[in-house]
């Protein structure tokens, strides 16, 4: 294979030296295929607020292009049923001039000087619905830079000059002389050529794929059973390991007794590891059998053993004092003392678990030179490789990661301590690594012993002139910071406030003149972590629903007042305008004149993208029925449309059950849920008829893996209201507190 690279001896975000700045050919030219690709420095850039265009890029490998013809993308992210691959391959494939029938995907190693999230910093990793947004003017360089180095080879061999070539779908040629060659058959030459350091980008009117709605290029192999996820994976002489875990966060082993558990057939060996005791076995029911027959006492001495009720009613005991002041304009204080009317809610949330329909798990090997494989759905590599090495008494080039397909995520798969993957490598240093170890969490491992979204309370006072303006709004919330105490709190901790807790919240877009927001970091022994959409996921909530009972009492329609109050926030108001004018909100539609029906409305901006919802919803006594949600979306340019609905009506389907009814709870410290038949995920019948809207947009694109779910709550909530005149605040919504209509 031939590859171009710049060998990468500086730090991740260093600019190349301009000197050595060319690539250089490795391999065998008989393998006739091309690497090439491009990196960009955001780190100062993106503080200063820079054009992700405007700043300077290095080669490294994105794409490879066969003698078969065949375009393969190489992915830093982890796919875990968002459709990314697909997104970012149509990227490089557009300006490359691919076809699109011979593009292939391929997930990149772990390698952080090439692979790193520019959103991040030196981290590779996916997460806060970044792939697509980070990779935009990265993957244009990299197709726009093979196909002149394409162009050239051509050029070269039939002596006619570049501006008489042209590309199309896989094909280079010249009309003049009547010559064409397919991308493999030029490949190894145009290996050999110096990587353009700033290759021509098309005009978007040129755009032959971005924008248009192109197949996505795992769906068929993820119907008809080819793909391999991580739970699929395999390995000569592979054993499985399930692990007992403490049933109250904190606990650590005292002691236990693996008498019986050696004796169930197939077990292997029994090891302490620091999150509890492994059993090994030669396959899961065996281990699952012993884990069973195993006696572990446990230390609870510093153990969390409160019920949810009680920290919740601890929370709200907290919100009485003064917080944290996160964000603060005007004197709220003053503004509400002034007020016609005063208004005052309070609004709480469960704790959530991501329920990822793949459970977590995790293969590792040692191989017979001392270095080791991890697959696994991997989303965090960098963490994950550093922290298997620190484990394994290694450094991190000595530890290779292969990531999988993952059966979705939600965020459980991206954990600062990379904790099963950590786990994966105690287990095989524990048993001496005589075997590869296939880690298994079960489903009741995945719903007790795992991450959650936080509990957090929120209060709100808010006051209105005798005209319904806004006079002052004073905000307090109460929630355990995702980010203190984990290694990305010196970066995302800025004078006590978690930037991921007040999101959505504390720079609220509206236009409210006096607002102060205070935030309660709360100390609980509940593991926490993001969870789709992270902060946004309450705050959302309560900001929106707060200015409908604001809007409400004002005497205002709902969607006019919050314009009135998004004056400043165009795109936000682009969006609103957009899903009421489809939802036919005002044209004598918004109440569909059925007893008990109404619709509700709610508008957010989450990284960086903007969201309005309507909700068409049925609600009586103990029951509401969602019929119909119309989205509106302005995610910049959409590189493919389809991609981006299907991600809003799945964020629509995986938030519903959220609303509707799920929520963990402790009774002693001890999580009540196990399975999915008492945290019930949603439904296809319960499933609401989703129709989504792209606002037009030239803007650079951001992403849609998150951003479809904080709306939906709020929306649903203020539909709630619409039809029956009783407001249900907490989530989920507490239907038996509906009464008849």
């Amino acid at each position: 294979m031939l590859k171009i690279r710049q060998p990468t001896t500086r730090s991740p975000n260093e600019a190349a030296p301009r000197a050595s700045r060319r690539g250089f050919l490795t391999g065998a030219a008989a393998a006739g295929a091309i690497v090439i690709g491009f990196r960009l420095d955001l780190g100062k850039a993106r503080a200063e607020g820079a054009d992700l265009a405007a700043v300077k890029a290095q080669p490294n490998a994105f794409v490879r292009i066969g003698a078969d013809d065949t375009v393969t993308v190489i992915v830093k992210h982890l796919d875990m049923g968002q459709g990314n691959t697909t997104g970012l391959a149509t990227i490089l494939a557009d300006e490359l001039d691919a076809d699109w029938s011979t593009v292939r995907t391929e997930f990149a190693p772990a390698d952080a000087a090439l692979y790193n999230n520019l959103l991040m910093g030196p981290i590779q990793g996916t997460g806060g619905s970044t792939a697509v947004a980070n990779s935009w003017m990265q993957l244009r360089k990299a197709g726009a830079a093979a196909r002149e180095m394409l162009v050239a080879a051509a050029a070269f061999a039939w002596k006619v000059p570049v501006a008489e070539i042209t590309v199309e779908n896989g094909v280079v040629r010249h009309a003049g002389s009547n010559r064409q060659a397919r991308f493999g058959e030029l490949a190894a030459s145009a290996a050999s050529l110096p990587v353009p350091q700033e290759p021509r980008l098309k005009d978007p009117s040129q755009w032959r794929l971005i924008g248009q709605r192109v197949p996505r290029l795992d769906s068929k192999m993820k119907t008809d059973g080819s793909a391999v996820y991580a739970l699929d994976t395999r390995r000569t002489g592979q054993v499985t390991a399930v692990i007992a875990r403490a049933p109250r966060f904190g606990a650590t082993v005292k002691g236990f007794d693996d008498a019986q558990a050696r004796k169930v057939a197939g077990v292997i060996d029994v090891v302490a590891i620091p999150t509890g005791v492994a059993v090994i076995a030669r396959d899961t029911w065996a281990a699952m059998k012993g884990r069973e027959a195993l006696k572990v006492t446990w230390d609870e001495s510093a153990a969390e053993s409160r019920s949810s009720d009680a920290i919740l009613a601890e929370y709200r005991e907290t919100a009485k004092r003064p917080g944290i002041v996160a964000s603060e304009r005007g004197d709220a204080g003053a503004g509400i003392k002034s007020a016609a009317q005063v208004l005052e809610a309070e609004f709480s949330f469960p704790y959530l678990a991501h329920a990822a329909m793949e459970p977590l798990n995790a293969t590792i090997e040692r191989a017979p030179d001392g270095t080791y494989d991890i697959y696994a759905g991997l989303q965090f590599q960098t963490i994950e490789q550093a922290t298997a090495a620190a484990i394994l008494g290694v450094t991190p080039d000595k530890v290779r990661l292969h990531t999988q397909w993952a059966g979705g995520s939600f965020g459980r798969r991206a954990t600062p301590s990379a904790d099963y993957i950590a786990e994966a490598a105690e287990i095989l240093k524990a048993s001496g690594a005589k075997a590869p170890v296939h880690l298994v969490w079960t489903r009741e491992d995945d719903m007790t012993g795992g991450y959650y979204r936080p509990t957090v309370y929120h209060k709100i006072r808010a006051g209105l002139d005798a005209k319904g303006a806004v006079t002052g709004w004073q905000h307090v919330m109460v929630g355990k910071s995702i980010m203190i105490g984990s290694p990305f709190e010196a970066m995302l901790v800025k004078n006590g406030v978690d930037g991921t807790t007040v999101e959505g919240a504390s720079d609220t877009a509206y236009a409210l003149p006096a607002y102060r927001f205070e935030v309660h970091n709360a100390r609980e022994g509940v593991p926490v972590l993001w969870w789709r959409s992270v902060g946004h996921t309450h705050t959302a909530h309560a900001m929106e629903v707060m200015i409908d009972e604001l809007a409400h009492a004002a005497k205002v329609d709902p969607v006019a007042y919050r314009l009135s109050l998004l004056a400043n926030a165009p795109r936000l108001s682009g969006a609103l305008k957009l899903a009421a004018e489809k939802a036919n909100w005002g044209n004598g539609q918004d109440k569909a004149g059925e007893k008990g029906r109404g619709l509700g409305v709610a508008v957010h901006e989450s990284f960086g993208s903007y969201v309005a919802m309507v909700a068409d919803v049925t609600a009586g006594t103990g029951s509401i029925k969602v019929n119909r949600i119309v989205a509106a979306v302005d995610v910049g340019i959409a590189v493919n449309p389809d991609i981006v609905r299907s991600q809003v009506e799945g964020a629509v389907g995986f938030a519903l059950s959220s609303v509707l009814r799920n929520r963990v709870t402790l009774k002693d410290g001890v999580v009540q849920e196990k399975n999915f038949d008492a945290y019930e995920p949603t439904r296809m019948s319960e499933m609401p008829v989703v129709e989504v809207h792209i606002v037009p947009s030239q803007a650079a694109p951001t992403g849609i893996g998150e951003p479809g779910v904080p709306v939906l709550a709020p929306a649903i909530s203020n539909a709630v209201f619409a039809a029956t005149g009783q407001r249900l605040r907490a989530l989920p919504l507490d239907l038996a507190g509906l009464k008849g209509v």
